[in-house]
């Protein structure tokens, strides 16, 4: 038995199946990252005027 007898044994005859992903076709909708900015923007605020604070006021 051949390695092409093996694995086409139990194969139907057209072993394609349609893709379930398709590619391509780019993103569903536009990317924003404004949460997640503002919400580092704010932590580092936090830490900055933490930082500060220890600084002048030891």
């Amino acid at each position: 038995m051949t390695n092409s007898d093996f694995y086409s044994h139990d194969r139907p005859p057209h072993p394609t199946l349609p893709e379930d992903r398709p590619r391509g076709g780019g993103p569903r909708a536009p990317l924003a990252h404004s949460k997640t900015w503002t919400a580092m923007v704010i932590v580092l605020t936090v830490l900055v005027l933490v930082v500060v604070g220890i600084a002048l006021f030891p």
